[in-house]
């Protein structure tokens, strides 16, 4: 099985600001006003508008060459995507096994039950919103200072990774950065970034005995390269 782990940099490639960008819209709020339960109970309104905001700019973006060619890849192999990103590229480029670890944007939870979600239709959330079980609905994200839910189904695929690939992630996000350690030591791993390289990999030997392969491409340019020479090496 080829395991895909993702992060910002492959939405990135398709117009959607990254945290840390410091024009995108993380830049006009700060993550304790918006990214967390405190938040929430504090300023219900602002984290609302906030993430609606958030959805409201995804609906306008469309997948890249990225998620397309793992979209296309699934379709030749075994493949599951496990993503830090809270949109729904790579739905709409086809991919089918699909693991969220930071929630998804594109729906909402109850407030009692963090797995208990609805879908959303369209982009805005209305303030007073309720789940069937009379919870107030709330974004369906892992805010910082909570768990991360799909952590441990995301621990058990990584373990049976012949191939391990990395799009658009540093790694230095916990949990989500621990996963590269439950890959067993004869995997091999792929990393799709332009700013990565053997100096400066935050998961590099010797911690991690695997043999690593860089890509410094963006994940639009270096993702559709990796599954072509993939698939001729199947």
């Amino acid at each position: 099985m080829i395991v895909v782990l993702t992060g910002a940099g492959i939405s990135a490639d398709s117009g959607i600001a990254t945290f840390r960008d410091s024009d995108g819209l993380w830049a006009n709020y700060r993550i304790e006003d918006v990214c967390t339960p405190e938040a929430l109970v504090r300023n219900r309104a602002q984290v609302i508008e906030f993430y609606n905001i958030r959805r409201k700019e995804l609906l306008e973006k469309e997948p890249n060459a990225a998620h397309i060619a793992l979209a296309e890849l699934e379709k030749q192999t075994d493949v599951c995507v496990i993503t830090q990103n809270i949109d729904d590229l790579h739905e709409r480029a086809g991919s089918k096994n699909i693991v969220h670890l930071h929630g998804e944007l594109r729906k909402l939870r109850s407030s009692w039950n963090e797995m208990a979600t609805v879908p959303i239709e369209g982009w805005e959330q209305k303030l007073d919103e309720k789940h069937p079980d009379g919870s107030l609905l709330r974004p369906f994200v892992v805010f910082f200072g909570e768990s991360v839910p799909m952590l441990e189904k995301a621990i058990e695929i990584t373990e049976k990774a012949d191939i391990l690939i990395i799009v658009g992630t540093s790694l230095n996000v916990y949990p989500a950065a621990s996963l590269v350690h439950y890959v067993r030591p004869d995997v091999p791993i792929y990393i799709v970034d332009p700013a990565v390289n053997d100096t400066n990999a935050a998961f590099n030997a010797p911690r991690i005995p695997n043999k690593i392969t860089y890509i410094a491409e963006r994940a639009a340019v270096g993702v559709p390269k990796l599954v072509s020479q993939l698939l001729v090496n199947k």
